[in-house]
């Protein structure tokens, strides 16, 4: 039983790195009802120009608002080169687009950072800690508090702001928006920028825990994208509940049935509610007006 408490804890934990990406999928989707494919290059470029950075010299704690600040102008390029004409058009040409310019940003990082994984350097401790006969390290306590931190400030600034009130009316009705004189451009321009800033933050508290490459988050956008889907791409709560169910599912599923079924939890749970509940668990029914 102690093992079991164990490795659901741990795996909980790292689905919170699973609900963090999937809520960048919600804040697009939200002002656009678009969604970036290419998420998982901007959670990768994001750690390896943070771990540059840290070569150079900066500081860590001056390396992870620089690294949050490339990540937010990556989703801006995204949103202005691959999203914007598309959404002008009214077409779904975004679709297309976004995982074109993944595949460019892939490609740059194999070429500038070659294709080998390095280590993520952290001042972090990663000693085990004792707590109520669980271990836990500081690193994996970091995401925790990253992931809750980030996703609680954009909340936050998403009810008390003014620029949180016009996200607020873009993602209710768009047209009545601009008629009220809310920029839309503007407002999904956030959106994005806000979305690659919850990359950035992604790729810096999971990289110490495994590594940096191109190939980092091709495992971890898969998972992403299951539990926005799962739970719903309107409910931030409910992708943090989904993303610590999935992330232990996972965990006990390695331990129960072997290590090459990890991805088999959240494969199962994105075919059923696209079966059972395509609007998400914590979604709300779509109305079709005829």
């Amino acid at each position: 039983m102690e093992i079991v408490i164990q490795m659901t804890v741990s795996g909980a934990l790292m689905g919170l790195v699973y609900a963090l990406i999937a809520y960048g999928f919600q804040l697009t989707f939200a002002t656009s009802k678009s969604i970036n494919f290419g998420q998982g290059e901007l959670v990768m470029l994001s750690a390896l120009i943070s771990l540059s950075l840290q070569n150079l010299g900066v500081p860590y704690w001056l390396m992870v608002p620089m690294g949050l600040f490339c990540g937010a102008g990556l989703g801006l390029i995204v949103e202005r080169v691959a999203v914007r004409l598309a959404l002008e058009q009214k077409s779904e040409g975004w679709i297309l687009m976004t995982i074109i310019v993944g595949l460019f940003g892939f490609s740059a990082a194999e070429n500038i950072w070659g294709r080998d994984d390095h280590p993520f350097p952290t001042p972090i401790s990663s000693d085990a800690m004792h707590i109520v006969g669980i271990s836990v390290t500081p690193v994996e306590l970091s995401v925790a508090i990253g992931v809750l931190a980030l996703m609680g400030g954009i909340e936050l600034f998403k009810r008390k702001t003014l620029w949180g009130k016009a996200f607020a009316a873009v993602s209710a009705d768009r047209d009545a928006a601009e008629l009220m004189g809310i920029s839309a451009k503007k407002t999904i321009m956030l959106s994005y920028g806000l979305s690659g800033m919850v990359a950035a933050m992604a790729g810096i508290l999971v990289s110490p825990i495994t590594t940096v490459g191109p190939t980092m988050a091709a495992a971890l956008i898969l998972k992403a994208f299951a539990v926005a889907v799962v739970a719903g791409l309107e409910s931030g709560f409910g992708v943090v509940l989904i993303g610590l169910f999935l992330g232990a599912l996972e965990s006990l599923a390695s331990f129960y049935i072997g290590s090459g079924w990890r991805e088999a939890p959240g494969l199962v749970l994105l075919i059923l509610a696209l079966a059972l509940r395509p609007n998400g668990v914590f979604g709300q029914a779509s109305i079709r007006k005829v």
